[in-house]
């Protein structure tokens, strides 16, 4: 199904586009569907396909630590986070991170994609994102027996129809998810109609990317992009094909220069590919900026820190990163109901009885999902503190302006972030409830079942960096998230946790819960909280902004036409060139980059 080595070292084609990821894919799936032209896509994983451990449902975390599946990154030691390593799980094989991630499908407000337009990108905005996410999903509504037991109501003009995405509403009516949202309605937060059409503020049922018609199994870019082209003379897959960099021209063509092809290491050797159009990099947040480095493009001190000629000079290349953490607090359930949650399958001939069920296409708990939530100002969150929060916010954002060495454009992103903040309409906090148990302090009890609420911070202030650390494509960047460094950060994180764990003082979900298993009495005051937090939250997965799509003077990397400045023909399309984090999972942005990507290279966007 994938190409051999000598269908692609040496050879030409007319797009190259490093990594076979969510956006690579995409990409190259819509130029096929629309052009003649050849294709090809490298891919450093394998092709993992047809692979149960990605397919099959409710295994959140199943392929994490896996190489197999798994980069397993590791940060720099964390200042801020009692000088911790952390573990960056991210997708390895065809379909990149959507082979991996919890496959809730969700989408940001309003505000947070038009804020990339207010950046100096034009035409990113709410109504073109709403355009390709429609286009790259195909929407199952719940049926009426489900809906006797959801609350999955939604609006078709915010859904997909014929997309290759699938999504759907998970079969398993859980009491747990009922519990959630009557709760937060309870302490103020409405039941929304449908969470995708730009407002999010609220509590809600999600969909999740699972395919009904294949005995709910995991819809991703690969079975949705690269099977239904396998066989197609103009698309060459070569795997375990490692991009090392791009080759540009040694003279530039006017201002600017060509890209060429591409420079990989397979089975240990290097081999050129070369391009007569176009090169995409689509390797993703830790990844983009590590490519761009080692051809040539990034901060003057990284490339000669790693000896790499310097070719285009762009400061903003691995900086500007930003990302989602999240911690859990989690419940041992009442016994005397009988819930169902993935503590379930810990027993072996439960878990035997479900793999039947699902192999029957009966409903089986691997059709349950991580879809219900809620996302909250902090004005409703913390009505008490929010206006100090603001208030040290405020001060925070005055002192790096006064302080002289804010990059370009980040000024800008703060003045963007402090008023969304001041919104009480706009979400600054997240949590999800997970039907498992997902903490890291105690040891789950075998026959119980357990709940998690996720707490998730939605619009850091602080900033981190991904660069390469030498000239060897093979080794990982060095990578520093820089977590917590704005304070404000972790002053907010505190009043999520103190807001989520007030669920379980409040009916139903406090009759529901026998105790709060993590963090439990060790975590009562603030200080305390936030030494939980230090001490055991952990990325979300959502980085962005490392390649940022942001006008070349404010540390931009890429233009609105995801074009790397300096050159003629060279792109980046993956959530790297995301300049502001959004209030959403990153999955629906990396199909939109993807699916924009494509038109833009067609010349009709």
């Amino acid at each position: 199904m994938v190409a051999q080595l000598n269908d692609v070292a040496g050879q030409t084609f007319d797009y190259i586009i490093v990594g076979g990821g969510t956006a690579g894919l995409t990409i190259a799936s819509r130029l096929l569907e629309t052009t003649d032209s050849s294709i090809l896509v490298l891919e450093a994983g394998q092709p993992n396909l047809d692979d149960p451990k990605i397919l099959l449902g409710a295994q959140w975390g199943a392929t994490f630590g896996d190489p197999k599946y798994d980069w397993l990154f590791e940060s720099t030691p964390q200042k801020y986070c009692n000088d911790r390593t952390i573990t960056w799980s991210r997708g390895k094989g065809l379909g990149g991170s959507s082979a991996m991630n919890f496959y809730l499908w969700s989408k940001p407000p309003t505000a947070d994609i038009n804020a990339w337009e207010e950046l100096g990108n034009p035409g990113w905005n709410w109504d073109t994102y709403l355009k390709y996410t429609l286009r790259t999903e195909q929407f199952t509504a719940a049926s009426e027996e489900q809906l006797k037991s959801y609350a999955h109501t939604h609006k078709a003009d915010f859904r997909g129809v014929s997309g290759p995405i699938k999504t759907t509403v998970p079969s398993e009516p859980l009491l747990l998810k009922k519990m959630f949202l009557e709760t937060a309605q309870k302490l103020g937060l409405p039941l929304l109609e449908d969470g995708y059409g730009g407002n999010i503020t609220g509590c809600w049922e999600g969909a999740v990317t699972l395919d009904r018609a294949a005995k709910w199994t995991r819809s991703y870019a690969a079975t949705a992009h690269y099977v239904p082209h396998k066989d197609n003379p103009k698309f060459t897959v070569l795997t375990e094909a490692v991009g090392a960099k791009v080759l540009l021209s040694d003279v530039k063509d006017g201002e600017d220069f060509l890209a060429t092809g591409v420079e990989f290491v397979h089975g240990g050797k290097t081999y050129k590919a070369h391009a007569r159009k176009e090169v995409v990099i689509s390797t993703g947040t830790l990844k983009s900026p590590q490519v761009l480095e080692l051809s040539g493009i990034g901060p003057r001190d990284i490339l000669e820190k790693i000896g790499v000629p310097v070719k285009v000079e762009l400061p903003g290349v691995g900086e500007n990163m930003q990302d989602h953490s999240y911690i859990g607090i989690s419940y041992e359930l009442d016994p005397k109901v009988a819930h169902k949650t993935t503590d379930l399958l810990r027993n072996p001939e439960f878990a035997k009885e479900q793999l039947r069920l699902h192999g029957l296409d009966q409903d089986n708990l691997h059709r349950m999902g991580v879809h219900t939530c809620y996302y909250s100002p902090i004005q409703v969150s913390s009505p008490n503190d929010a206006s100090s929060i603001i208030e040290r916010t405020e001060a925070f954002v005055e002192e790096k302006k006064r302080s002289g060495k804010l990059p370009p454009g980040l000024a800008e992103q703060y003045d963007i972030q402090l008023r969304m903040l001041k919104d009480d309409t706009l979400p600054d906090i997240e949590a999800v409830i997970l039907p498992g148990y997902l903490t890291f302090i105690s040891t789950p009890e075998a026959g119980k079942c357990y709940a998690t609420n996720l707490c998730v911070t939605q619009h850091p202030f602080s900033r981190g960096s991904v660069h390469a650390k030498s000239s060897d494509p093979l080794e990982p960047p060095e990578l520093d998230p820089n977590t917590f460094s704005a304070s404000v950060d972790l002053d907010i994180f505190a009043e999520l946790v103190k807001f989520t764990r007030r669920f379980a003082e409040v009916e139903p979900f406090k009759s529901g819960v026998v105790r709060e298993v993590d963090p439990g009495a060790t975590a009562q005051t603030d200080e305390e909280i936030k030494e939980y937090i230090r001490k055991y939250s952990n990325t979300c997965f959502h980085a962005c902004g490392t390649c940022s799509m942001l006008p070349r003077e404010k540390n931009g990397v890429v233009d609105s036409k995801l074009k790397v400045y300096g050159t003629k023909n060279l792109r980046v399309a993956d959530v790297s060139i995301v300049p502001l984090e959004t209030a959403a999972h990153t999955l629906a942005v990396a199909y939109c980059v993807g699916e924009y990507m494509a038109d833009i290279l067609r010349g009709v966007a």
